[in-house]
């Protein structure tokens, strides 16, 4: 039986990653086959949210959607420089399922009656030109830049879990499976090789995350 899988050159890479990036930022970007978190919210449970909770709501499902675009950013600029093909398949599926987050926060936004960040763009391109240089050092350092990029996004949404209405289940059922994928990403990357990152870098991630979230939360 003959070999059907195709391979991609790097142009086509290339050229795969534009159209991603272009999506990301501007389009609609391609999801699995996972259904929306809020859907399971049974119409009789949902609540009317205040306008001060609908706008607060919005305000942290707007930093959500900013960290999910540069994720997005992270991981295909990652896979350009990823020098393993397995390591460059795991990111692809960690990938997919955070176009899933970006589908369902802008859905929930725009539910809010708000917009996703203006700044979006940058976060996006920020973080591809982050994750081609952490694919470049190797495959253990991108993988394990993977694993802790993870873990401080886990440690956001805990944060904005104990922060959000308890009335809004819709946002909140969000915030919970992308909890659950990222921490399975962290582990998949730590287990594929990632290595502990150096203290200054886990520092500076965090100062810039600090740095992207509070511009999110008010544009």
């Amino acid at each position: 039986m003959s070999n059907t899988q195709r391979h991609y050159s790097p142009v086509d890479q290339l050229m795969m990653q534009i159209d991603n990036g272009l999506r990301t930022v501007f389009g609609k970007p391609l999801v699995t086959e996972r259904p929306d978190p809020q859907d399971s919210v049974a119409a009789e449970l949902k609540q009317t949210l205040s306008a001060t909770e609908k706008t607060f709501s919005a305000r942290l499902m707007r930093i959500n959607h900013a960290g999910e675009v540069a994720a997005q950013g992270l991981y295909q600029g990652q896979a350009l420089t990823a020098k393993l093909p397995d390591v460059r398949d795991k990111m692809q599926r960690a990938a997919e399922e955070e176009n899933d987050h970006l589908a369902w926060c802008e859905r929930r936004i725009k539910e809010l009656g708000s917009h996703t960040s203006y700044f979006n763009p940058l976060w996006y391109f920020g973080s591809v030109s982050i994750g081609a240089l952490a694919g470049m050092a190797g495959d253990k350092w991108s993988l394990g830049f993977v694993a802790e990029t993870e873990r401080q996004v886990v440690k956001h949404l805990d944060e904005h879990l104990t922060r959000i209405s308890e009335n809004d289940l819709e946002s909140r059922a969000v915030l919970e499976q992308m909890k659950i994928d990222e921490g399975r990403h962290a582990t998949v990357a730590l287990e594929a090789g990632g290595a502990a990152l150096p203290a200054p870098v886990k520092s500076l991630m965090t100062l810039t995350s600090k740095v992207m979230t509070k511009t999110a939360f008010w544009l």
